[in-house]
Protein backbone atom coordinates (compact mmCIF):
# COMPACT_ATOMS: atom_id res chain seq x y z
CA UNK A 1 0.00 0.00 0.00
CA UNK A 2 2.79 2.34 0.74
CA UNK A 3 4.61 1.78 -2.63
CA UNK A 4 1.04 2.95 -4.21
CA UNK A 5 1.41 6.51 -2.59
CA UNK A 6 3.60 8.11 -5.09
CA UNK A 7 3.96 12.28 -5.52
CA UNK A 8 2.68 12.69 -8.91
CA UNK A 9 -0.13 10.37 -9.50
CA UNK A 10 -0.41 10.77 -13.33
CA UNK A 11 3.57 9.76 -13.81
CA UNK A 12 4.90 6.83 -15.56
CA UNK A 13 8.13 7.56 -13.58
CA UNK A 14 8.86 4.96 -10.58
CA UNK A 15 8.33 6.37 -7.09
CA UNK A 16 11.77 6.38 -6.76
CA UNK A 17 12.63 9.01 -9.44
CA UNK A 18 9.14 10.94 -8.43
CA UNK A 19 10.97 11.20 -4.76
CA UNK A 20 13.76 12.62 -6.25
CA UNK A 21 12.38 14.79 -8.52
CA UNK A 22 10.25 16.24 -5.92
CA UNK A 23 12.81 16.88 -3.58
CA UNK A 24 15.07 18.40 -6.06
CA UNK A 25 12.48 20.92 -6.40
CA UNK A 26 11.47 21.75 -3.17
CA UNK A 27 15.00 21.75 -1.69
CA UNK A 28 15.75 25.34 -1.43
CA UNK A 29 13.02 26.34 0.73
CA UNK A 30 12.76 22.64 2.72
CA UNK A 31 14.44 24.21 5.70
CA UNK A 32 12.60 26.75 6.46
CA UNK A 33 9.37 25.36 5.87
CA UNK A 34 10.38 22.09 7.66
CA UNK A 35 10.72 24.26 11.17
CA UNK A 36 7.03 26.23 9.68
CA UNK A 37 5.23 22.89 9.61
CA UNK A 38 6.70 20.92 12.38
CA UNK A 39 6.25 24.57 14.81
CA UNK A 40 10.08 23.54 15.48
CA UNK A 41 9.72 20.66 17.16
CA UNK A 42 11.62 18.35 14.83
CA UNK A 43 14.98 19.85 16.29
CA UNK A 44 13.91 18.41 19.28
CA UNK A 45 13.07 15.06 17.89
CA UNK A 46 16.47 15.00 16.26
CA UNK A 47 18.61 15.62 19.70
CA UNK A 48 17.26 12.29 20.46
CA UNK A 49 18.56 10.51 17.82
CA UNK A 50 22.08 11.96 18.74
CA UNK A 51 21.96 11.56 22.15
CA UNK A 52 20.68 7.35 20.97
CA UNK A 53 22.86 7.44 18.44
CA UNK A 54 25.89 8.89 20.99
CA UNK A 55 25.80 6.72 23.59
CA UNK A 56 27.00 3.71 21.41
CA UNK A 57 30.57 5.82 20.89
CA UNK A 58 30.31 5.38 17.07
CA UNK A 59 33.62 6.14 14.71
CA UNK A 60 31.55 5.70 11.00
CA UNK A 61 28.11 6.68 10.57
CA UNK A 62 25.57 6.73 7.61
CA UNK A 63 22.73 8.95 7.30
CA UNK A 64 20.70 7.46 4.65
CA UNK A 65 18.09 10.06 3.20
CA UNK A 66 20.34 12.71 4.67
CA UNK A 67 18.50 15.61 2.86
CA UNK A 68 19.86 19.08 3.50
CA UNK A 69 22.06 16.84 5.94
CA UNK A 70 20.35 18.70 9.43
CA UNK A 71 20.62 15.22 11.42
CA UNK A 72 24.00 14.42 9.87
CA UNK A 73 25.34 17.95 10.86
CA UNK A 74 24.08 17.12 14.68
CA UNK A 75 25.53 13.95 14.35
CA UNK A 76 29.34 15.31 14.78
CA UNK A 77 28.02 15.57 18.24
CA UNK A 78 28.57 11.81 18.23
CA UNK A 79 32.23 12.42 17.98
CA UNK A 80 32.29 10.35 15.12
CA UNK A 81 35.52 10.44 12.95
CA UNK A 82 33.27 10.04 9.63
CA UNK A 83 30.04 10.52 8.78
CA UNK A 84 28.34 10.00 5.22
CA UNK A 85 25.03 11.48 3.94
CA UNK A 86 23.09 9.27 1.36
CA UNK A 87 20.15 11.13 -0.54
CA UNK A 88 19.11 10.20 -3.93
CA UNK A 89 17.81 13.99 -4.24
CA UNK A 90 21.29 16.13 -6.01
CA UNK A 91 19.54 19.51 -4.76
CA UNK A 92 19.16 18.12 -1.40
CA UNK A 93 22.66 17.29 -1.33
CA UNK A 94 23.79 20.88 -2.77
CA UNK A 95 21.89 22.58 -0.43
CA UNK A 96 23.43 20.60 2.60
CA UNK A 97 26.99 20.78 1.22
CA UNK A 98 26.61 24.64 1.67
CA UNK A 99 25.78 24.09 4.77
CA UNK A 100 28.48 21.67 5.68
CA UNK A 101 30.98 24.01 4.09
CA UNK A 102 29.94 26.82 5.86
CA UNK A 103 30.05 24.96 9.43
CA UNK A 104 33.62 24.25 8.07
CA UNK A 105 32.68 20.53 8.99
CA UNK A 106 33.50 18.97 5.49
CA UNK A 107 36.32 17.27 6.98
CA UNK A 108 34.11 14.58 8.83
CA UNK A 109 30.63 14.69 6.81
CA UNK A 110 30.46 13.89 3.13
CA UNK A 111 27.08 13.96 0.86
CA UNK A 112 26.94 11.43 -1.18
CA UNK A 113 24.36 11.02 -3.81
CA UNK A 114 23.22 7.21 -3.88
CA UNK A 115 20.23 4.76 -3.21
CA UNK A 116 19.08 4.25 0.00
CA UNK A 117 17.89 0.32 -1.47
CA UNK A 118 21.25 -0.30 -2.91
CA UNK A 119 23.54 0.70 -0.86
CA UNK A 120 27.65 1.41 -2.35
CA UNK A 121 29.51 0.16 0.58
CA UNK A 122 30.64 -3.12 1.67
CA UNK A 123 28.96 -5.56 4.57
CA UNK A 124 29.42 -4.52 8.27
CA UNK A 125 30.87 -1.12 7.73
CA UNK A 126 29.44 1.57 9.62
CA UNK A 127 28.62 1.18 12.93
CA UNK A 128 25.43 3.51 13.48
CA UNK A 129 22.87 4.00 10.76
CA UNK A 130 20.06 6.91 11.15
CA UNK A 131 16.97 7.84 8.68
CA UNK A 132 14.92 10.76 9.41
CA UNK A 133 12.00 11.27 7.87
CA UNK A 134 12.58 9.19 5.25
CA UNK A 135 11.95 5.65 5.21
CA UNK A 136 8.60 5.72 4.09
CA UNK A 137 9.98 7.78 0.97
CA UNK A 138 11.82 3.76 0.04
CA UNK A 139 10.25 2.26 -2.97
CA UNK A 140 10.95 -1.04 -1.51
CA UNK A 141 10.66 -0.49 2.42
CA UNK A 142 12.11 -4.31 2.80
CA UNK A 143 14.32 -3.51 0.44
CA UNK A 144 15.88 -0.37 1.99
CA UNK A 145 16.28 -1.79 5.24
CA UNK A 146 17.91 -5.10 4.56
CA UNK A 147 20.65 -2.95 2.92
CA UNK A 148 20.88 -0.95 6.04
CA UNK A 149 21.14 -4.12 7.83
CA UNK A 150 23.79 -5.54 5.53
CA UNK A 151 26.51 -2.66 6.05
CA UNK A 152 25.58 -1.82 9.37
CA UNK A 153 28.40 -3.64 12.00
CA UNK A 154 27.06 -6.46 14.32
CA UNK A 155 26.49 -4.81 17.77
CA UNK A 156 25.89 -1.82 15.57
CA UNK A 157 22.59 0.94 15.92
CA UNK A 158 19.97 1.61 13.93
CA UNK A 159 18.03 4.91 14.20
CA UNK A 160 14.88 6.00 12.45
CA UNK A 161 12.81 9.07 13.32
CA UNK A 162 9.92 8.85 11.69
CA UNK A 163 6.58 10.56 11.64
CA UNK A 164 3.09 8.33 13.04
CA UNK A 165 -0.57 8.70 14.06
CA UNK A 166 -1.91 9.52 17.50
CA UNK A 167 -3.89 7.27 18.54
CA UNK A 168 -5.54 9.29 21.73
CA UNK A 169 -8.12 11.79 21.50
CA UNK A 170 -8.29 14.73 21.01
CA UNK A 171 -4.33 14.38 19.39
CA UNK A 172 -5.76 11.74 16.83
CA UNK A 173 -8.77 14.40 15.54
CA UNK A 174 -5.85 17.08 15.66
CA UNK A 175 -3.56 15.62 13.94
CA UNK A 176 -5.67 14.19 11.05
CA UNK A 177 -7.02 18.04 10.28
CA UNK A 178 -3.67 19.54 10.50
CA UNK A 179 -2.36 16.76 7.91
CA UNK A 180 -5.06 16.73 5.84
CA UNK A 181 -6.06 19.86 5.22
CA UNK A 182 -3.00 23.06 6.74
CA UNK A 183 -0.18 20.87 5.75
CA UNK A 184 -1.08 20.95 2.36
CA UNK A 185 -1.94 24.77 2.04
CA UNK A 186 1.12 25.67 3.79
CA UNK A 187 3.07 23.47 1.08
CA UNK A 188 0.98 25.08 -1.49
CA UNK A 189 1.26 28.68 -0.31
CA UNK A 190 5.20 28.45 0.24
CA UNK A 191 6.32 25.55 -2.74
CA UNK A 192 6.40 25.69 -6.40
CA UNK A 193 5.80 22.27 -6.23
CA UNK A 194 1.84 22.22 -5.73
CA UNK A 195 1.62 18.36 -5.00
CA UNK A 196 4.86 18.03 -2.89
CA UNK A 197 3.69 18.74 0.61
CA UNK A 198 0.04 16.77 0.07
CA UNK A 199 2.15 13.24 -0.67
CA UNK A 200 4.48 13.98 2.64
CA UNK A 201 0.86 14.07 4.42
CA UNK A 202 -0.78 11.14 2.62
CA UNK A 203 2.73 8.72 2.94
CA UNK A 204 2.59 9.58 6.52
CA UNK A 205 -0.96 8.75 6.83
CA UNK A 206 -0.42 4.70 5.56
CA UNK A 207 3.04 4.42 6.82
CA UNK A 208 3.48 1.34 9.11
CA UNK A 209 4.00 2.62 12.54
CA UNK A 210 4.71 1.33 16.10
CA UNK A 211 4.48 -2.29 16.78
CA UNK A 212 3.72 -2.64 13.23
CA UNK A 213 7.01 -1.09 11.83
CA UNK A 214 8.98 -2.50 14.82
CA UNK A 215 7.59 -6.11 13.18
CA UNK A 216 9.28 -5.21 10.39
CA UNK A 217 12.67 -4.67 11.57
CA UNK A 218 12.15 -7.95 12.94
CA UNK A 219 11.83 -9.84 10.02
CA UNK A 220 14.09 -8.58 8.03
CA UNK A 221 16.29 -9.48 10.97
CA UNK A 222 17.15 -6.65 13.09
CA UNK A 223 17.36 -6.95 17.12
CA UNK A 224 16.12 -5.21 20.36
CA UNK A 225 13.55 -3.20 18.38
CA UNK A 226 12.24 -0.44 20.64
CA UNK A 227 9.21 2.33 19.67
CA UNK A 228 9.40 5.54 21.38
CA UNK A 229 6.55 8.26 20.74
CA UNK A 230 7.37 11.67 20.22
CA UNK A 231 4.81 14.63 21.51
CA UNK A 232 1.63 12.61 21.64
CA UNK A 233 2.72 10.30 19.05
CA UNK A 234 2.77 12.58 16.12
CA UNK A 235 6.47 11.03 15.37
CA UNK A 236 8.20 7.95 16.35
CA UNK A 237 11.97 7.18 17.57
CA UNK A 238 12.89 3.42 16.50
CA UNK A 239 16.30 1.73 17.81
CA UNK A 240 17.44 -1.55 16.78
CA UNK A 241 20.56 -3.45 16.50
CA UNK A 242 22.49 -5.81 14.58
Amino acid sequence: MLNNITPYKDSAASKKEQVASMFDTISGHYDGLNRVISFGIDIKWRNKVVALVKKTNPQRILDVATGTGDLAINLVRTGATEIIGLDISAGMLEVGKEKIFEKKLDATITMVLGDGEKIDYPNDHFDAITVSFGVRNFENLEQGLSEILRVLKPGGIFVVLETSIPTKFPFKQGYTFYSRRILPLIGKAFSKDKVAYKYLSESAAVFPYGEAFNNILTKIGFKNTVARPQTFGVATIYTATK
